[in-house]
């Protein structure tokens, strides 16, 4: 598809992987609107990065209406979902909370399909739409402590095989991409240590693979996209 004065919503575009996702298309022409869930970090993302900001909570489903419907109002149509938003929870199976689960999945697989499901309404109704679910690497094997994120991701893949599945027989275009270690506020927000070095990705490795994927002509798609970094030197 041509980028330019395409029009894209990017969940959890205020930092991170999505950030980088929403600069990408930003500077490949694309109108964007971006959501975040803490007002201050979204309107300074939004300011710079030249998008329409909207605060939403992803797994609440009155916002995740709304933010359908006010990304059409504003731009007049959308072309692109990227279902990026995310959180995680790391602990021992004996040790998780069930509050802490379900969190995780609130946002990583429930918001997911809200998000989804509004953009499908709009898509099925153009004939044509774009889908991009950012998963990760643990949704292709399991690891200790990661009852809950990695089962999510799981989840959000298998959300995806199903959409392909119903929808590409309207031209909508429902695609994978599997980051593996990415330096972002992730791991602190996830109560984890993350060691930062040069050879590690960045959101922009991720964003450079989504950006590729939506380029190519619309009559094909790639299904499924991992990111790895080539010696992250750990």
């Amino acid at each position: 598809m041509n980028l330019t004065n395409a029009v894209a919503l990017v969940t959890g575009g205020s930092s991170g992987i999505g950030r980088a996702i929403a600069a990408t298309l930003i500077a490949s022409g694309t109108k964007v609107a971006i959501t975040g869930r803490n007002p201050v970090r979204l309107e300074e993302a939004a300011k710079v990065l030249g998008a329409f900001p909207i605060q939403a909570d992803v797994s609440k489903e009155s916002d995740a209406i709304r933010t359908s419907e006010q990304t059409v109002k504003h731009f007049g149509h959308l072309d692109i979902l990227v279902n990026n938003a995310g959180v995680g929870v790391f602990k021992n199976l004996a040790d998780l909370q069930l509050a802490d689960f379900e969190s995780v999945f609130a946002t990583n697989v429930t918001g997911a399909m809200l998000m989804g499901r509004e953009a499908t309404k709009h898509f099925i109704e153009r004939n044509s739409g774009n889908i991009i679910n950012i998963a990760s690497t643990a949704g292709l094997r399991g690891a200790p402590g990661g009852t809950a994120y990695y089962a999510s991701k799981f989840a959000l893949r298998g959300m995806t095989e199903c959409w392909r599945a119903e929808l590409r027989k309207h031209n909508i275009r429902v695609m994978l991409v599997n980051p593996s270690e990415v330096i972002t506020d992730f791991f602190s927000t996830a109560g984890l240590t993350q060691t930062a070095n040069e050879s590690k990705l960045r959101g922009e490795e991720i964003a450079h693979a989504v950006k590729a994927m939506l380029e190519m002509d619309n009559r094909g798609f790639t299904t499924e996209l991992t990111v790895f970094a080539t010696n992250p030197h750990d």
